[in-house]
């Protein structure tokens, strides 16, 4: 068993990896900027390193002062959350040349899955359906505007390397291409530390279905069923849920085997999740695969009863998988809102600051993924998201309940948060009705 874990990234997730490691009797380390030497996560672990000063590429995206701090300290493991470093097959091929554990998959299969690019052709290869979209990775305006007009418009112009909405754009004609494709590319560079697009064809109002895999290093793959993440804004999630309502079991059979199907073609280990496009006609297409553990992996939990990031370290540590397919099992249903520091009255323009006071909701059913307390101030420079609020019920219907009551009790003074507007969200008629797609927030965001 791994025996101390550096924890490489910050907020909420860098708390649920700690707590996890508390569970497990293994010690950690925190890695933090000047910008967070008083946040949560910093004060929660075994022991604490200050990487550098508040821009993520001096700290966070600093592979080589990561992998000091985990030398200096001792720790024997790296467990890199999400965002940040989580997906760069070079700070994993690091990882693995100074012999540290990388919790994660290998930096060869990083390198194929985690590039888009690479991902989509090892689908294809395995007869995973997906999305027209070129074949070569894209570095310039004239290559992509040369792939947008063979695969026909509109098209997705997107990162090769990263995820979480960030360097995505949709250019509906060739003259949005270049002016799309340069913002894109910025954003790549900025989020990802890498300028590489691919194009694919943009599929018009599907749904985002996405299967949890789970695999380890002998050859054994589970999925642990999907999760809807339809309710997104800017290619951001907002509101995730399991199962999805729009899945009949037969379909969710299919897009089950085919997310196995694709893991075991790309000899992935440990924890990904395997992201699709769903048509109205049942039509499915791979869209890229997280080498990581995601941000909205509560849902899962709570309808499997399952701990990732404890399943994520014991792969890590070169232990099978304790289930079969057979053995996962759905139970109830689960919802989870993001909870972000922002005022989507004024464009949801971000609203860091100092939280002065806060009341965050409890009982059965209920589960708080944050690292905010009263007197914090959130930071300017990182990601909005403050907390994930999550609730389990026996149905859709009592999740959505149970999610307006968690809502209607969150108090978070000294911040805009957007709050009410997720609560506006599960009152539309369309989502409690379950006919949502990923355009929904931009067709009835102002109603909402």
């Amino acid at each position: 068993m791994i025996r101390k874990i550096l924890v490489a990234n910050r907020g909420e997730i860098a708390v649920r990896i700690i707590r996890a490691c508390r569970e497990m009797g293994i010690e950690t380390v925190a890695v933090y900027s000047e910008a967070d030497r008083e946040a949560l996560h910093a004060k929660l672990a075994d022991e604490a390193v200050c990487i550098g000063p508040a821009a993520s590429g001096e700290s966070y995206l600093s592979m080589e002062r990561i992998i000091s701090a985990t030398i200096i300290s001792g720790a024997d493991a790296i467990h890199p959350g999400f965002g940040f470093l989580s997906e760069n097959s070079k700070f994993a091929a690091l990882c693995q040349q100074c012999s540290i554990t990388f919790i994660g998959p290998s930096p060869e299969v990083m390198e194929s899955l985690g590039n888009k690019q690479e991902a989509r052709n090892t689908m294809e290869a395995a007869g995973v359906p997906i999305i027209p979209g070129s074949h070569e990775p894209v570095r310039t305006v004239h290559a992509g505007e040369k792939a947008a007009l063979k695969i026909g418009y509109p098209v997705m112009i997107k990162a090769a390397l990263g995820g979480g909405g960030k360097g995505m754009r949709v250019a509906h004609s060739p003259e949005d291409f270049e002016a799309g494709f340069q913002t894109a590319q910025r954003e790549a560079e900025m989020a990802f530390g890498d300028n590489t697009m691919y194009i694919e064809r943009f599929i018009q109002r599907p749904r985002h279905i996405e299967f949890q895999i789970l695999a380890d290093h002998f050859g054994n793959v589970v999925h642990l069923g999907e999760r809807d993440c339809s309710v997104q804004r800017n290619h951001q999630k907002m509101i995730e849920e399991s199962p999805s309502p729009a899945l009949s079991q037969e379909l969710r059979r299919k897009m089950g085997e085919a997310a196995v199907r694709a893991a075991k073609a790309a000899r992935y280990t440990n924890a990904g999740t395997i992201e699709f496009l769903l048509e109205k006609n049942e039509n499915f297409y791979f869209m890229e695969m997280n080498t990581r553990i995601q941000v909205e992996h509560p849902v899962t939990e709570w309808v499997t009863g399952m701990d990732l990031i404890k399943a994520q370290i014991r792969i890590a540590s070169g232990e099978k998988l304790s289930c079969k397919q057979e053995d996962v099992q759905i139970n109830g249903h689960s919802i989870e809102c993001r909870i972000n520091a922002e005022n989507p009255g004024k464009a949801f323009r971000p609203s860091p600051g100092t939280v002065r006071d806060m009341h965050l909701p409890g009982g059965k059913g209920i589960r708080i993924d944050s690292a905010i307390y009263s007197g914090y101030t959130i930071p300017p420079y990182y990601d909005s998201m403050v907390a994930k609020l999550s609730v389990w019920a026996k149905n859709r219907g009592e999740a959505i309940r149970k999610m307006r009551s968690a809502l209607g009790e969150v108090i978070i003074e000294g911040i805009d948060t957007n709050v009410d507007y997720q609560y506006a969200i599960l009152n539309h008629p369309d989502y409690v009705a379950g006919e949502v797609d990923i355009e929904f927030i931009q067709r009835f965001g102002s109603a909402v």
